[in-house]
Order: structure tokens, then sequence, then C-alpha cells
């Protein structure tokens, strides 16, 4: 589900908290050690996410929220916000030249540079909150 938060949209906000859950309160993200990466560049999108991507030559930039139950993508389009909510069960990611997030039949590839380098530790967070999540659902 990808929708535009640009302006405050009270039906985006409660469909993306019943889904993955409220936001972490202040004194619980500090506990986590932070809910937010830092933005980095985004090299590609499937085509579906097209209309979210800037047309000419600018720069994409992008970030990813911890929820209980999943992240959201924050993807930045000159003036525009959107944000791409993805709960844990549907979420796969790969490192190749770069890292991507695939869930949904979507993926946003993001450049390896200095920024993914520099949120590595938070990209492990999200995997071991995936992991934490999946063995919910073990299957014997």
């Amino acid at each position: 589900m990808i929708f535009n938060t640009t302006y405050k949209n009270k039906e985006a906000t409660s469909k993306i908290n019943t889904t993955l859950g409220k936001s972490y309160s202040f004194f619980e993200a500090i506990k986590l050690g932070g809910v937010g990466s830092k933005r980095m560049i985004i090299d590609g999108v499937s085509p579906g996410f097209l209309k979210v991507i800037n047309t000419v030559s600018d720069i994409n930039y992008g970030n990813i929220e911890l929820r209980e139950k999943g992240i959201i993508i924050h993807i930045n389009k000159g003036l525009q916000n959107y944000s791409w909510a993805i709960p844990y069960y549907q979420l796969h990611t790969y490192k190749t030249d770069g890292f991507s997030i695939h869930a949904q039949g979507n993926f946003v590839h993001f450049k390896n540079n200095k920024m993914l380098k520099e949120n590595k530790k938070f990209i492990d967070r999200v995997t071991n909150f995936k992991i934490e999540n999946d063995k919910q659902y073990q299957f014997y």
C-alpha cells in the first residue's frame, strides 16, 4: 500500500496504523536505538512505482521507518512525500550491488554508496525484527 503523505491524511494514517501498528513513542525509540534510517539514494523501482519517482534527472531519496508489525519506506518526489507500508510477513530484502526491498509485487532498490553503508546497523535491525516476527508463524 502506497500513500501520498504530503499532507495529513487521516484515512492513510489509520490504514497504516492498523496494518503496522502505531509508531514508537519517544522513549521506546531511544531504547531501540532509533526507529528511522538516514536517507538513502533510490537507484531503481518497479514499474508500479514509476509515478512516485522523479522523471527528470534529480536524485531520488528514501528512508525506512520501523513499526511494531512492519516498516514504512518514505519516498520524496520533489515537494511530495509518499509512504509505502510493508508488513513483516510480506517483506523480502536482497543484498546485491545495492540493497533492495521487495513486497506486494513491487520493489525499491537503494544505491550502494556511503549512505547505504552508514545504514548497515539499521538494516541489520530491520532484518532481526523480521526474523523475530516470523517466529510467531513457524510451522513444524
